[in-house]
């Protein structure tokens, strides 16, 4: 280890001075000065490398987990990362399951959930380590086809069923294991389309200001309105019991406001978005509806997900056929203002999500097997491409 610059610099001077007073021959003077322009050289390089490594040091990454479809080349859940700059890496596979399709984490981050879809539905717990998911448990989800799970603080588990057309409820311990299946609320109904015969339960979700839990069936054309009986351990309606949405428009994924009561549901069908809003008896109604899709496109078209700014300024959905991001800013009374659509760069944008730090969105393309990730404008809410990486069968991103 070299000594520290000041010291270093008086003990050569002593050692320089003491030695030339008692030098009898004038040859030693030559060496001496050979020898401390070595050890200037040697300090010199060392500063020099020390300094390159700070310039040259890894950015930061922020580490995310994937959700596939395992009837390909993917074997169940992997780990990605984002860094600073936006660029992506693909970190390995974590944990080997079928179909997990989607993903939840728990509010501490000790836990991953994740669906399987199949035929006999089950949701599967996971111990969130640092480079893999340790399996913790397995319990049927209710129904079939399982498409959607999400936890709360209290570990209740709300999973919907899309063949089954319904949500079951299961509860998370202490330790990360599920309950056996505690209930079932099935849906009834059908709408006006060839996907309409029947319930589609798509997605639930817990209210982030009440003890209301909504589910969104795209069969029904319905929101459906409940809250768990905690001494019954059972999904119970509320008052306001189902909120109907336009016939055809196949609700499949919603949103809430981070600074207002206003909930903004995607609808997969109809291509478009709608804005709810609660009239004076605390009742959601639907207030108005936007179009994701430019007026001259005429080939089909499906929307699948639903995100917004942290600062609630901006308002992002995904279009598959269309393959982009409708992207629109969140207006008084909030009221959707149109501003762009992004091209996804691959085909069958399922899934996006924006980074924790708010800086980038980044798009699952299903069909072209990869992940795009945009860096987001904060003050126009557009998005600029930034990089792309390989995924088989992305489905889901969950940071």
């Amino acid at each position: 280890m070299l000594l520290a610059e000041p010291l270093f610099y008086r003990l050569l001077t002593v050692f320089l001075v003491s030695n030339l007073k008692s030098m009898r021959k004038v040859i030693y003077g030559p060496i001496i000065l050979l020898i401390l322009g070595s050890l200037f050289f040697v300090l010199k390089t060392n500063k020099t490398i020390a300094k390159n490594n700070k310039v040259h040091k890894l950015p930061t990454q922020t580490p995310f987990y994937l959700g596939t479809y395992t009837n390909g080349a993917s074997e169940g859940i992997y780990k990605y990362a984002i860094s600073n700059e936006g660029k992506l890496a693909a970190l390995g596979l974590v944990a080997k399951t079928k179909n997990p399709s989607f993903l939840s984490k728990t509010a501490n981050e000790k836990y991953l959930i994740a669906v399987n879809e199949e035929e006999a539905g089950r949701v599967t717990s996971f111990k969130i380590n640092k480079d893999s998911l340790k399996f913790i448990s397995e319990s049927p989800s209710g129904g079939a086809h399982p498409c959607f799970v999400t936890v709360n603080k209290n570990g209740e588990v709300l999973v919907a069923n899309y063949t089954g057309g319904n949500v079951g409820l299961l509860k998370l311990n202490e330790s990360g294991a599920l309950s056996e299946l505690l209930d079932v609320h099935q849906h009834v109904g059908k709408s006006i389309t060839e996907r309409q015969k029947a319930p589609h339960a798509h997605s639930v979700w817990f209210h982030p200001n009440s003890e209301t839990n909504i589910s969104v069936d795209l069969g029904t054309d319905e929101l459906l309105f409940s809250t768990i009986d905690r001494k019954t351990q059972k999904l119970v309606p509320t008052g306001q019991n189902t909120l109907k949405m336009p016939a055809g428009s196949g609700p499949r994924h919603l949103t809430f406001h981070p600074n207002n009561d206003f909930i903004y549901v995607i609808n997969e069908l109809s291509s478009a978005v709608s804005l709810l809003k609660k009239n004076e008896n605390n009742v959601y109604y639907v207030d108005a509806t936007y179009p994701t899709l430019p007026k001259d496109f005429n080939k089909d078209n499906t929307c699948a997900d639903i995100h917004i700014s942290k600062d609630g300024k901006f308002l992002y959905a995904s279009n598959r056929g269309h393959n982009s991001i409708a992207i629109f800013s969140i207006e008084k009374e909030g009221t959707l203002k149109f501003i762009t659509h992004e091209p996804t760069r691959g085909e069958g944008p399922r899934n996006f999500a924006i980074s924790p730090d708010n800086n980038f969105l980044l798009v699952a393309n299903q069909y072209t097997d990869n992940i795009i990730a945009f860096k987001r404008n904060v003050t126009t809410g557009t998005l600029a491409y930034i990089s792309e990486i390989k995924a088989p069968s992305p489905v889901c991103i969950l940071f």
